[in-house]
């Protein structure tokens, strides 16, 4: 038998029924479901330091599993010393069971390693999809914390198939983000 990640074995017998009957949908296959997620981290300091794209790179591949790529400027923009092609970021993004076992990682031991956490903000932005910044990468219990030489953050985000913020906050509510309690 193939491998399935506890989150989609929950997606599947947990969530659908639980959104089919909050929202009312007649088949399985309107309700919402997580398409990717993106990680992405911008740094802009990189154009002077070409190793911390490199660093960054390898440590964006840790967290995630899967190899990162980086991301280039599309422009010249002489006052930040910016040159077009030239990298000034890493991105990674995950899909099927390389994405579930991403996101059990980050609710289950990530988050709850941030200080003073409170739960995340539910702020999504307009279309379904959901973005999470975090300000230390050093939270995902991939970064040996003794080789980090400059604490960067980054931001996730969360891509679905909801057609509505209130869909997709619940989709990501029942997959088990710990939200803030007050929404909106």
């Amino acid at each position: 038998m193939e491998f399935v990640p506890t989150l989609q074995q929950k997606y599947k017998e947990e969530v659908v029924p639980a959104l089919m009957k909050e929202f009312g949908y007649k088949s399985v296959m309107q309700v919402p479901r997580l398409e990717k997620i993106v990680l992405n981290q911008g740094l802009g300091a990189a154009t002077a330091d070409k190793k911390i794209i490199e660093v960054a790179t390898e440590e964006m591949t840790n967290i995630a599993g899967q190899k990162a790529v980086q991301t280039l400027s599309r422009k010249d923009i002489s006052n930040f010393k910016l040159r077009k092609k030239m990298p000034i970021g890493v991105r990674v993004t995950l899909r099927r069971q390389r994405m579930y076992e991403f996101l059990e990682r980050l609710i289950v031991i990530s988050l709850p390693r941030i200080r003073d956490f409170k739960g995340i903000d539910n702020k999504l932005d307009g279309r379904g999809n959901y973005t999470l910044g975090i300000a230390e990468q050093i939270i995902f219990p991939e970064i040996v914390i003794d080789k980090v030489n400059k604490i960067t953050g980054m931001n996730i985000t969360f891509v679905t198939t909801a057609k509505t913020d209130e869909e997709a906050y619940a989709l990501l509510r029942e997959f088990g983000l710990p939200f803030k309690k007050d929404k909106n």
